[in-house]
């Protein structure tokens, strides 16, 4: 008998896509770390929120140090993103508005990181992080971290000119403090009588000129830093 080609040939049902378990990993990982502290978290724990066997994540990650590290060096692209701001940002230090811009270079990417379902634990992890010092933290903020607050302070210095690094590094400090408690803060809703939203994109503009305005009455009082003690 002729092979009749109008019958059609059974297809294969499609192959559904195997599960990315690294990236599993690290999303526990980013959310145990966020909520409990390095320390608050197994390897053990982090395994089971990611629905993962436990010797998989040592397969992937080595020890736990390694993975806190592996966070980080995951998301640093929000990092780059914040310093190719600032590159951009710098050209103008002539521009009336130089300070805003370089506070916008500094606090939008993390905003819009804390808004993101994706990077919502990431932005948490680095408050802990900062808020909470330990061994590990220390290595990543110095790693990471510490060569972009370099940067923002010399762009500051550029802000306020005839101010010193001293004082500048103050304010600073000063503006990663706001930023921070801003993306990690939930009390706000209540103080507010349930009129704010916490981390609310909208309230971008008043933390933008809040720490602008607080910048400028900083730099204009007089100061000096303790000596160093030899």
């Amino acid at each position: 008998m002729a092979y009749d080609s109008a019958i059609p040939t059974p297809q294969r049902p499609p192959k559904e896509a195997r599960p990315d378990r690294r990236y599993a990993i690290l999303l526990a990982a980013e959310k145990l770390f966020a909520q409990r502290g390095y320390n608050g978290v197994s390897i053990r724990q982090i395994a089971d929120e990611a629905g993962v066997p436990l010797a998989l994540v040592g397969y992937y990650f080595g020890p736990k140090n390694e993975l806190f590290r592996a966070i980080f060096e995951h998301w640093n692209s929000t990092i780059r993103e914040r310093l190719a701001a600032l590159a951009t940002v710098r050209t103008r230090a002539a521009e009336p508005d130089y300070l805003e811009q370089v506070v916008a270079a500094f606090v939008g990417p993390v905003l819009r990181l804390r808004a993101s379902p994706e990077g919502e634990w990431y932005a948490l992890l680095m408050t802990r992080g900062l808020n909470e010092p330990h061994q590990e933290t220390d290595l990543v903020l110095r790693e990471y971290f510490d060569p972009m607050a370099l940067a923002f302070i010399d762009a500051l210095l550029d802000a306020f000119p005839g101010k010193t690094r001293a004082q500048v590094a103050w304010a600073y400090q000063f503006m990663l403090g706001a930023l921070l408690h801003h993306i990690g803060d939930e009390r706000v809703q209540r103080l507010s009588h349930g009129s704010n939203t916490p981390n609310d994109p909208a309230a971008a503009p008043l933390l933008a000129a809040f720490i602008t305005g607080g910048m400028r009455q900083a730099m204009a009082m007089p100061f000096t830093a303790p000596a160093t003690p030899a």
